[in-house]
Order: C-alpha cells, then structure tokens, then sequence
C-alpha cells in the first residue's frame, strides 16, 4: 500500500471515530448470543451470576462503609452509589455497555463527595505527609482498591461480550474520566493511578483476547462444518460418477444389439414395405444417436479423474459369475471368506449382476481394512423377483490400522441400490462385527426414489 493511501485511510477512520463511538457505546444491546463472538461459559452466565453476586455484595459493603462514612454522603446516597455500582458488575454480563455506562456515571458522581473528603494540595503541605497516615489516611479516589476493582471486572465482562474497537473505545472513556475525577479530588495523592490503569487496561485486553479466541475457535468449528459437509458431497457425486462410468458399458452393449437387430430386420421379411424399412432405419439412427451421446458422457465423466490404463477402460463389467474368482483373490490377500449360494440362478439385467459384485466386493475390502483377522461370510440368494447379497463379519482379531482417507464404500452401495430400487441394511452385529445385506430386484424399479445424500461412513 502507498504512503499516500494510507493517509487517507487514516484520514478516513479518524472521521468515522466519533460515529464509531457512538455506534459501540451508545447501544442497549445484550451482546452475542448462543456463543458466538464470546466464550462458551459464558453460556452458563445463571450459575456464573451466583460467585458474581457474592463479589458485588462484598463489594457494596465495603464501598457503601467508603461513600457513606469517610466520603460523607450519607448512608443513603452511599447505599445507592455503591448499590449501583455492585448491580452493574452483574449487569454487564446481560446488558453490558448500559451497565458499563452505569460504573462510569457513579464515579463521577461520588467525585464532589471525595473531593471534601481529601485534603487539597496546600493543606497536604502544610500539615505533612505524617499527618495523613495510618488509619486517617484518605482514600485515593477513584484509585481506591474497591473502586478499581468494580471498574476491572466490569470492563474485563464487558470486552468479553462486545467487539475489540468497542472495548477500547469504554477502556479510553473510563481512563478519561478516572484522570479528570482524580485531578478534581487529589491528583498529588494519587501516585497509584499508573498502576490502576495498567489494571483496567490488562482486565480489557484479557477480555478481548478471550473474545478472540472464542471467535477463531467458532469460526474453525463452521469451517470444518462446511469441509465435511462439501467433503459428503464430493464423494457422493464422485460415487455417483463411478457408477455411470460402469453402467455406460451395459447401456453402450444393448444399444449396441439394437442397433445391429435393426439392420438385420429387413433381411429377415420377404419383399419389406418402404415404410418398414423407414421404421427400422429410424431405430437404427436414434439407436447410433444415443450411443455416440453416451460415448460423449462418458468422456466428460472419464476426464475428470486419471487415465486408468487402456485395457481397463474396455474391460467387460464383471458380474456375478466371477464371484468365485473375486472371493479367491480375497483369500488370496489373507481373508478367511466361507461362501454359499442359495435359490435357482435366473438371468438378471446386467445392471443388477454389476450392482450386486460391486457390493459384494466393496463389502470383503472394508473386511479386509477393518476387520483384520476376522472371518467372513458371502451369501447369495436367488428369488424369484430377484436377487439378495449378505456379507457378515465378525470382531477383529487384531486392531485395524488407522484409515487413510474417507471412506466410499457404504456411499456407494447405497446409490447403487438406490438406483435399482432395491434396499440395504449395513450395521454392526452384536458380537462387534459388521453385516451388509442387499436385496435388488430382477429388474429395477421404473422411478425408484432416491433417499437422501447418505451420511460418510467410517468403513
């Protein structure tokens, strides 16, 4: 920034001081609510009230003993000044710059009282030092312990509850009015002022930083909120992602056969009609149309994530005919996997048959993270409307190592049976393992509704 700028927006915050000022220390407001902006405890200010209170009664008996006796005022107007100012050290934790504005207001007005109270500068030196010591020793006023210590806690309450410019903005009007008030009653019996503003200004910088902290800590705690929750959406849609990425396959190789069974079909008729060939084409085109538009898709889909190798990306969809294969590579990497088959196999759409190996295998990957040691059971079941899939493991045998990551796996075997209308149960089981069963119908559903966004699991 050039040197001249930062003239002007000096310049400039000068001019909005007094307007500044009057924004932050002529309201009636209670302050933040619900923690923000001040510190959590502050949320239990009924319990922190009862010590509070039994400072402020303290405190009314021993400034009550000062203004009524050896300020002169009376018991009545020392009853009410010191009452005022012990009901403002509570106040402020509810109504912060009125009761600030309260402390302040007493001291000026016990001034005048103070002022007969202390001897004036010529008589101090007439008569001596020696002859205003000990218990005929005047008070410093506002100096005073019992008086600093009001103005310290009201003002440390009161940077805790408002912002940082508004607490310098009372520290600097409380000096103020200190020194004059000082200057009135004693100002050469009053070589403690130094220290009592070192007091207040330490009580109101301790408040603000605690304000701070609460502040920061808030802040971090909504970010992480935000992180976690765009973190749930990402992978869900990266899920999703994966699954039209595998599903493109099925769609591509029907569209495929349309295709090809459209051009075939005029061959099969004996002297077709112009207008079934018309049809027939027309089949054929849309059929060409949609399959170069999911090409297109799947493009856009594949750039978003690294080049898988080549054979990858054209390698045919598993299904469930290489369970056998897919449970042997777990054995392979150590996993105790009992496998079992119940029911008549009917043919399902492909869509199924992928949805239900996915499952299976993202299930014996979580056991094998998870759940070392452990063994495993794959069941699947044919009925007559389709098909269900259970993995069930017990406790580990060992602690799992600590995950890298969040995890995609439950994510995405709730998409993948919600999209075919089908449901899932994923939970722990009572003896500490873990049970995934998923039941998808032969054909899925015509609209199956989709829940909402799932939680992130840690498996």
């Amino acid at each position: 920034m050039k040197r001249g700028d930062m003239v002007k927006r000096s310049v400039r915050l000068l001019r909005a001081l007094p307007r500044t000022l009057r924004e932050d220390l002529l309201t009636t407001g209670a302050g933040p609510k619900g923690g923000h902006g001040q510190p959590r405890w502050l949320d239990w200010r009924p319990v922190i009230t009862v010590p509070l209170v039994m400072a402020a009664v303290g405190l009314l008996v021993a400034n009550t003993n000062l203004y009524a006796f050896r300020f002169g005022a009376g018991v009545d107007l020392g009853i009410l000044f010191a009452g005022a100012q012990a009901a403002a050290l509570v106040a402020v934790l509810y109504r912060p710059v009125p009761a600030w504005w309260a402390s302040v207001i007493v001291t000026v007005l016990v001034t005048p009282f103070a002022a007969h109270a202390v001897p004036r500068p010529e008589e101090f030196a007439r008569l001596g030092p020696a002859a205003f010591s000990g218990p005929a020793a005047p008070e410093v006023y506002p100096w005073n312990p019992t008086c600093v210590a009001v103005q310290a806690g009201v003002m440390f309450l009161l940077a805790l509850r408002v912002r940082p410019r508004a607490g310098a903005g009372a520290l600097a009007v409380t000096a103020v009015v200190g020194i004059a008030c000082g200057a009135t009653v004693s100002w050469n019996l009053g070589p403690g002022s130094v220290s009592s503003l070192a007091v207040l200004a330490v009580a109101t910088t301790l408040g603000t930083a605690l304000r701070s902290l609460a502040m920061t800590r808030t802040r971090l705690v909504v970010q992480e909120e935000l992180t976690a929750e765009e973190r749930a959406r990402r992978t869900l849609l990266e899920e999703r992602s994966r699954i039209a990425r595998e599903l493109h396959d099925v769609v591509a190789h029907h569209m495929s056969v349309i295709s090809i069974q459209a051009q075939v079909v005029p061959h099969l008729v004996d002297n077709p009609s112009d207008e079934l060939r018309e049809n027939v084409e027309g089949i054929r085109r849309n059929a060409v149309d949609a399959l170069t538009e999911l090409r297109r898709v799947l493009g856009v889909l594949r750039s978003e994530d690294p080049s898988p190798p080549r054979a990858a990306r054209h390698a045919p969809q598993p299904t469930l005919d290489q369970l056998d294969e897919l449970i042997g590579n777990a054995r392979t990497a150590g996993l105790a996997v009992t496998a079992t088959t119940t029911g008549q196999r009917r043919p399902l759409s492909p869509g199924v048959e992928l949805s239900a190996f996915r499952i299976v295998q993202e299930a014996l990957s979580n056991a094998i993270r998870h759940a070392p040691g452990a063994p495993v059971r794959v069941e699947v079941g044919h009925q007559p409307d389709g098909v269900m899939v259970r993995v069930t493991n017990t406790a580990p045998a060992r602690p799992a190592p600590p995950a890298r990551g969040e995890g995609h796996g439950l994510l995405g075997m709730r998409e993948r049976t919600a999209m075919l209308g089908g449901e899932l149960a994923a939970g722990p089981t009572p003896d500490g393992g873990f049970d995934v069963t998923a039941i998808l119908p032969a054909l899925p559903a015509a609209e199956p509704t989709r829940p909402a966004d799932p939680a992130e699991d840690p498996r």
